[in-house]
């Protein structure tokens, strides 16, 4: 079989320019672009109004350093290659399996006959628990780490923390996880609604707040409901044609079901913040000197593989790595240090 793979990576590259200009002059529920914004600023606020820390400045040490790691990472770096060169290498895999074996994984992937509400649930499980074992390789291999620490020289905690991150990072997780996804049917719409919820939570366990879980249950359930009822997602649990008062029931409802069947397991389920502030601990607890807590958005991959630990309360802790003093303090210098192999210091 014959491909044009460099006709494949104008089209990924152009196809994905018109995207983020469309997200950009055309605000909508289905935006990606003001998605981001709206949940930045939903934590912001809660920040502002109930901080846990509450000593902690309204504009934290860096926030604005790390605001512009947001747009630098979810929007500029995938324009410029990881887009585009993604779906040169889901082809060329794709390709090769088809040329030794003869069975062709994207025609027969067993989601594509699935509801869209399937699709999302196994596309976020299978997504995660590739960025758990990610996020460990990170912090054993010595060379990846120096780039990790990055993300690791947040001093202070805040929302925006959680898009401190090298653009190497980015290649590392998304080699890793994209080609399984892409290969199951996984779109580039599905990754973005499945990004959209794993960027609220990411944003929540970085946040400076504390909540109960019967909270953050109800906001799942809300999440659940408005998808359904207003079939936000493709996802045809009601009717999109229903009554805006049943539409409202349902939310409810649904938001309810969350808060009481959802939120006494909560934070052994998803990540929180008094769970994931201990993997930015400066102090590591003794024998885990490779981290804990390891998280993206589920909780549970930690619980099952004995990585999740919370001594005590977090709130006070000094976050960081020995040797952050001298780590470098600008975005340029930051994304150029994993790559000089002068002074490192292993986790």
């Amino acid at each position: 079989m014959n491909t044009d793979y460099w006709d494949v990576f104008q089209k990924g590259y152009q196809g994905y320019a018109r995207y983020l200009w469309h997200e950009i002059t055309h605000p909508g529920w289905h935006n990606y672009f003001y998605w981001l914004l709206i949940v930045s600023a939903f934590f912001l606020l809660l920040e502002w109004v109930a901080p846990w820390r509450k000593e902690q400045a309204r504009f934290r040490k860096d926030f604005w350093l790390d605001f512009f790691y947001m747009f630098f990472n979810f929007f500029l770096f995938s324009l410029i290659i990881y887009n585009a060169a993604s779906d040169v290498v889901v082809n060329f895999i794709n390709n090769i399996i088809l040329t030794i074996t003869g069975f062709d994984l994207q025609a027969s992937n067993p989601l594509k006959a699935a509801p869209m509400w399937a699709i999302l649930l196994i596309g976020f499980l299978v997504r995660d628990f590739i960025q758990w074992w990610t996020h460990r390789l990170l912090h054993r291999v010595d060379f990846l780490w120096q780039f990790h620490k990055v993300h690791h020289s947040v001093e202070q905690m805040g929302f925006a923390a959680h898009l401190r991150y090298h653009w190497m990072e980015t290649i590392v997780y998304r080699t890793l996880e994209y080609l399984p996804l892409a290969l199951l049917g996984i779109g580039l719409y599905d990754f973005f609604v499945i990004h959209i919820f794993t960027l609220a939570i990411g944003h929540y366990n970085h946040s400076n707040i504390t909540v109960s879980g019967y909270i953050t249950g109800g906001v799942i359930g809300l999440l659940i409901g408005i998808a359904a009822a207003t079939n936000g997602f493709d996802i045809h649990m009601l009717s999109p044609n229903m009554e805006v008062g049943s539409q409202f029931s349902a939310v409810v409802a649904s938001t309810l079901s969350g808060a009481f069947l959802l939120g006494p397991l909560m934070k052994r389920i998803f990540n929180s913040p008094e769970m994931h502030i201990w993997h930015h601990a400066k102090d590591l607890p003794e024998g885990h000197p490779h981290g804990i807590n390891f998280g993206i958005s589920l909780a549970i991959w930690d619980y099952l593989f004995g990585t999740a630990i919370i001594p005590k309360s977090g709130r006070d802790i000094t976050l960081g790595f020995d040797g952050i003093e001298s780590f470098p303090k600008t975005f340029l210098q930051q994304i150029a240090y994993g790559f000089s192999f002068g002074k490192k210091n292993k986790l």
